[in-house]
């Protein structure tokens, strides 16, 4: 079979060379604990009792929802709205937003120091060439006559070798792989809550447009309303309280659409923000609540998988395996060092006898240093990266907890606020039947005023609470989505910014496969 040849080969992002790798395979070697991925939580699902099919309304925002157990998560899950006008946003914020390009510069970092680390566990050669013309007086030899007149051509290749007979390297090249990772959940996390964060303010300001509408709708209503009571008070036909009254309601109703206007305004800097605009760049681009779709399926990763999913817990993780590999630095600073060293060169008067065998210069060297009496320094320094890979573990179970929990809050509210928007349906429909009854009861003359009054306030709430439950609606599924991990493991979101740059120097051939990748996710 050929062997393919490769100049390095990329353990978690890194390049690395081949003797660097041949040692960190040999990690096993290594002194500390040996760090293994925590395997999921043994449940069969997120909710205490089974979900179940949503409640259907009417409208786009009314689709009975159903839960696919299993179902794998979109990388691009936003484009189940069916909006453009979202897609469009997405692709913005992710082009031009700092939070990304900085998340790829800290990668790049932490990769980088990773290959610097590298060089450890390798010989260090240096070179030194030297042409000293010097003068030294007879005197300072004890002697008289004449000075001594000399030109001496010097050359030296000193190597410096400490092997790491206890992996103290190593694990200190695995905490730097370790720190990588985490910064490239980092990615992914950051990613994963700007992606959201835009979608929901999209929801959001579309939510705040419609009750805006409703809102003007009605003071339209009350102000054609205001206008045909003051006809009539002027014929006598009522009195001129049922004026005021209705003018005193059209009041309450205008005070509610400054508040709505500044929350929508407010939202739509968040949302330029997001895009990575300044507030004033705002060309007015928004989305439609009655356009939006809702997906009639809805993915529910296998609660196994969820820790291998989110960015946060994977990123936890790579915190518990730096901490872990720091231990085992520690434990191999308490051990002896051995340093090889060598040296060789020439030194010769002239240049003619600077390769003869009479000008050869070396040496050869070994030292081991190593602890003796530190007053327990190295201990309690071993002993405060135990506590901190024990503080690690437990963050990283805190944080498993909070994903669980999460996944659990957003199918609920799925249920929930499907069945709210139900009855908000209903009830909008209810007080809208029960305006028109009252109007016409007053025209007969067998109600009062107020009891028109109250049922249009009761038809304004109810238009606006149906509103706010569409969008609820819309919001849960992104939630859910975002709770899921984002379908991050089905693209690829680091950018050419985040890769270690070249170091330009003598390539080191390794065949490729003699060591295996880390892989991103584990097969579903």
């Amino acid at each position: 079979m050929p062997t393919e040849i490769a100049l390095t080969k990329r353990i978690n992002g890194v390049k690395l060379p081949l003797v660097a790798q041949i040692l960190l395979a040999l990690g096993g070697c290594a002194v500390g604990p040996d760090f293994q991925p925590s395997a999921g939580p043994q449940v069969s699902g997120y909710t205490a009792s089974a979900l179940k099919r949503t409640d259907a309304a009417d409208g786009s925002a009314g689709t009975a929802q159903r839960f696919v157990n299993g179902a794998d998560v979109s990388a691009a899950w936003w484009k189940v709205f069916r909006s453009r006008q979202i897609e469009a946003f997405i692709r913005e914020a992710v082009d031009n937003h700092p939070d990304l390009v900085a998340a790829q510069a800290a990668l790049r970092q932490a990769r980088e120091v990773a290959a610097a680390d590298t060089s450890a566990l390798l010989p260090s050669i240096t070179g030194d060439a030297s042409v000293t013309r010097e003068q030294v007086p007879a005197a300072q030899s004890g002697l008289t006559g004449p000075a001594s007149l000399y030109t001496l051509y010097n050359t030296s290749v000193p190597v410096s070798f400490t092997p790491d007979i206890f992996g103290g390297k190593r694990r200190g090249i695995e905490a730097d792989l370790a720190s990588a990772d985490y910064q490239r959940f980092q990615l992914e996390a950051t990613y994963l809550t700007l992606t959201a964060n835009v979608v929901s303010a999209a929801i959001s300001d579309a939510s705040y447009a419609a009750q805006i509408r409703v809102t003007e709708e009605q003071i339209d209503g009350q102000r054609q309303l205001v206008s045909l009571l003051e006809q009539q008070f002027a014929l006598g036909a009522v009195s001129n309280s049922d004026v005021l009254t209705q003018k005193a309601q059209l009041a309450q109703t205008l005070a509610t659409l400054p508040p709505l206007q500044k929350s929508r305004a407010q939202n739509r800097n968040q949302l330029m923000a997001y895009l990575g605009r300044l507030p004033s760049q705002d060309r007015g681009e928004a989305v439609q609540l009655e356009n939006l779709r809702l997906p009639r399926d809805l993915p529910v990763s296998v609660p196994s998988l969820l820790v291998r999913q989110r960015p946060d817990i994977r990123a936890a993780e790579s915190q518990v395996h730096q901490a872990s590999a720091n231990v085992g630095v520690a434990t191999a600073n308490m051990l002896p060092n051995v340093t090889l060293s060598a040296s060789g060169g020439s030194s010769a008067l002239k240049l003619s006898e600077f390769y003869g065998p009479q000008a050869a210069a070396w040496s050869v060297a070994a030292s081991v240093t190593g602890p003796i009496f530190d007053a327990g320094s190295l201990f309690h320094t071993k002993e405060s990266k135990v506590a901190a890979l024990e503080q690690s573990s437990a963050q990283y179970r805190s944080t498993a907890i909070t994903a669980f929990r999460n996944v659990a809050d957003s199918l609920r509210a799925i249920q929930s606020d499907a069945a709210l928007l139900k009855a908000q349906v209903e009830a909008e429909k209810t007080a809208a039947e029960s305006l028109q009854m009252s109007q016409a009861q007053f025209k007969a003359g067998s109600t009062t005023f107020i009891t028109v009054i109250n049922a249009e306030q009761t038809l304004l709430t109810a238009r606006i609470n149906r509103v706010k439950a569409q969008a609820s609606r819309y919001a849960d599924t992104v939630a859910l989505y975002q709770s899921l991990g984002g379908g991050w493991w089905n693209r690829v979101d680091e950018a050419p910014a985040a890769a270690v740059k070249p170091a330009g120097i003598a390539a080191i051939f390794v065949p490729a496969g003699a060591l295996p990748e880390q892989p991103a996710m584990p097969a579903n």
